[in-house]
């Protein structure tokens, strides 16, 4: 266009809409490439709304335009945390503003329109302000849409829905009104609208404050400049006249079933149970029978069966740790989408999974997955992201029996049309509402498979099974039966709760009870001879129980190591096996290398755990696992059984040592006090010993203590 160019001969009309115009083309560029100012207020400012504008933006620096903007920026859960608490207001809104700007550089056509802005920054043609709302002591945000362009002799005044951003000018279904000063009745809206931004930009508007940002953003806006001199404008793709939304990282991609994945065919009927339940429902698969895999093949054909209705998917996988985010993105990777990893910090995570679920909006994303932790899919952040998700939404729970607690499940988005879960026991231990919430939501198990029949297919590697009993002292068996008198008297006031919180007095003494029998003293002796017996082998897992011994803060010790490291102290100094802890201490890389060493069968003979080992590790090679501490917890000793069932290379059985606590002859407990202790036990040990090898060498070393205690029925 030519320099003389003129509002008056730009061709404005007085009102745009989707449906008829591009208002970016047809308005935005030719209003700019004749004005010599232009005033924006705005409820959110991004430069690459820049990007759209293209050769209007060029003209408008060439002849000198000067521009002032006033926006919001976009405020995060953590921004708002931090205004409560007292920050400086004028740091936040900073801090958040330049945050805005410095993800723009991210993008090449975003970082180019920073370029045009940096030209203007330089020459002192650019001023911008940051604006919000105060209301008593709250804080808002602006969202008015108002501009005016001016020339030597008139002014363009519009207002309307969009926003001066790339989706609000290109994505969204926008109308604008225009009001022209040289049409008689539009003159005094022009007027007006000019009118208020200047007392906008004077803080002369009640409610609202207006502070500056030039000077803030200078230096990040300059960089960004000179970063991107010299290098081409990137072009804005178009269709039939249409400039359509800029591409975004996986934007094409859904997830996609391998070429080279064998799916077994119990894994094709559990896809086809969940998809003959309308797409709802709980696989109930014991640990190693590839659960992650089967649920990635159902979201596959989810995916596909949309895809050909037009429809995007979200996914949304929600996992109890960190470790297992990264294993279930390796895998999700593996079907052909690069998730969103959501854990951690906001910085790392919020604004890829805002643009993800903008994209699927806009229909310019054909799927996406996010990927995430227990904790931060229960935050705020990540549920805001997902209250704003319009379209299809799949929901899969990885050991979801975990998202029946309390803090959890009211957290489920009741929008998800989809919802898996997986858990090889969903039940809640002693969670009846817990168990009930977790089945109304995801549904009921539409497929099931145990360890046995997983044997059977051979999933699961085959199993021997050695319980070695030991006995409590004579400090602990007295230590037990004080408990357990304790626990007597609150349950015959209150009678029995199966939902006794962890934290209450009978919570803490049950507790405590349990701990007692996973750190007998006497398993440490009893781990030497089993070890011993086994020192040549590679490929051992070590399970130890959490904390410390109940007594060493009875007697007053604290200090006392705990049974981990006397373990460990046990099998890697005293019987020189090379051996390793693997803690929630252990840094994640360093667990990585733990692992990787172990799998190696070279370098790391023996790795002791307490927890860490429970829940997705996935550690096929392990060969023998001693169960040194293992609660009556159901979940807890199935899982454990599942880690060292896994199938790999060269492996053919594995090896299950259990220690079962029993009483003391001759000591002072009573009766029915023994009795259901050894009760306790012996319901683990009869699950072990059902599908084991040695059967029936197990049930011979038992006997006696079956007999004793009047227990040949269990």
């Amino acid at each position: 266009m030519s320099a003389d160019l003129t509002l008056r001969a730009a061709g404005l009309h007085g009102d745009y809409r989707s449906d008829r115009n591009d208002v970016a083309v047809e308005f935005y560029a030719p209003a700019l490439a004749a004005a010599s100012s232009y005033d924006r207020a705005v409820g959110y400012f991004s430069a690459s709304v820049l990007a759209v504008l293209g050769r209007g933006v060029g003209n408008f620096a060439e002849r000198g335009g000067k521009m002032r903007i006033v926006a919001s920026p976009q405020l995060r859960p953590e921004d708002v945390a931090e205004i409560e608490a007292g920050y400086a207001l004028r740091a936040v809104l900073e801090k958040a503003a330049l945050r805005d700007l410095e993800d723009a550089c991210r993008d090449p056509r975003a970082a180019a329109g920073l370029g045009m802005l940096g030209t203007l920054v330089a020459d002192g043609r650019l001023d911008i302000k940051l604006a919000y709302v105060t209301s008593g002591n709250r804080v808002g945000m602006y969202h008015e849409k108002i501009g005016v362009f001016r020339d030597k002799r008139d002014l363009v005044a519009f207002k309307g829905s969009a926003n001066e951003t790339l989706p609000g000018l290109v994505g969204n279904f926008e109308s604008i009104e225009v009001f022209r000063s040289w049409y008689p009745g539009d003159n005094e809206r022009a007027a007006r609208i000019s009118r208020d931004f200047d007392d906008l930009w004077a803080d002369r508007t009640d409610r609202l404050r207006v502070i500056g940002f030039t000077d803030a953003a200078k230096s990040l806006i300059e960089a960004c400049a000179k970063r991107i001199e010299g290098q081409p404008t990137p072009q804005l793709p178009r269709l039939d006249g249409t400039v359509v939304s800029l591409p975004r990282e996986d934007a094409g991609a859904i997830l996609t079933i391998p070429s080279d994945l064998q799916v077994r065919d119990y894994q094709k009927q559990a896809v086809q149970n969940w998809f003959s339940s309308h797409c709802r429902g709980i696989l109930r698969m014991a640990t190693g029978t590839g659960k992650t895999l089967t649920a990635l093949s159902a979201a596959a054909q989810l995916s596909k069966l949309l895809q050909g209705r037009q429809q995007p998917l979200l996914t949304v996988v929600v996992a109890p740790f960190k470790h297992l985010v990264d294993q279930w993105a390796k895998d999700i990777m593996r079907f052909g989408v690069t998730p969103i990893r959501a854990y951690e910090s906001t910085d790392t995570w919020y604004r890829r999974a805002s643009s993800l679920v903008d994209a699927l909006a806009l229909g310019t994303a054909r799927g996406g997955v996010i990927v995430t932790t227990n904790a931060t899919f229960s935050a705020e952040p990540l549920q805001g992201v997902l209250r704003r998700h319009r379209g299809h939404l799949l929901v899969v729970a990885d050991e979801c029996h975990n998202l029946g607690a309390k803090h959890l499940r009211h957290r489920l988005p009741e929008a998800a049309a989809y919802r898996l879960g997986l858990s090889a026991t969903p039940e809640r231990w002693f969670d009846d509402q817990g168990t009930e919430a977790l089945r109304s939501y995801f549904g009921d198990a539409v497929f099931e498979m145990g360890i046995g029949d997983a044997i059977k297919v051979g999933a699961l590697c085959r199993y021997t099974y050695t319980p070695v009993l030991v006995e409590l002292d004579s400090d602990e068996t007295a230590l037990y039966a004080e408990v357990t008198e304790k626990i007597a008297k609150i349950l015959a006031v209150q009678g029995f709760t199966e939902e006794a919180d962890a934290d209450s007095p009978l919570g803490m003494l049950l507790r405590k009870r349990s701990n007692i029998l996973g750190h007998a003293r006497g398993k440490l002796a009893a781990l030497r001879g089993q070890v011993l017996a086994r020192r040549d082998d590679w490929y051992q897992l070590l399970y130890c129980a959490e904390g410390r011994h109940p007594l060493a803060y009875e007697d007053g010790d604290p200090d006392e190591p705990s049974q981990l490291e006397q373990a460990l102290r046990l099998v890697g100094h005293d019987l020189r096996m090379p051996a390793a802890k693997y803690t929630s201490e252990t840094p994640r890389e360093k667990r990585r290398d733990l692992l990787k060493r172990f799998g190696s069968g070279t370098d790391l003979q023996v790795l002791l755990s307490m927890r860490c080992l429970d829940e997705g590790v996935d550690v096929p090679d392990a060969r023998t696992a001693y169960l040194l501490a293992s609660s009556t917890n159901p979940r807890q000793f199935i899982q454990r059984r599942g880690r060292v069932l896994r199938r790999a290379p060269g492996k053919k059985l594995a090896d299950i040592v259990d220690f079962i606590v029993v009483p003391p002859d001759g000591e002072a407990l009573q009766r029915e006090t023994e009795r259901r202790m050894v009760t306790r036990e012996l319901t683990r040990v009869t699950e072990f010993a059902r599908l084991a090898e040695n059967e029936a060498e197990t049930l011979d070393i038992l006997r006696p203590l079956r007999t004793r205690f009047g227990l040949l029925d269990i």
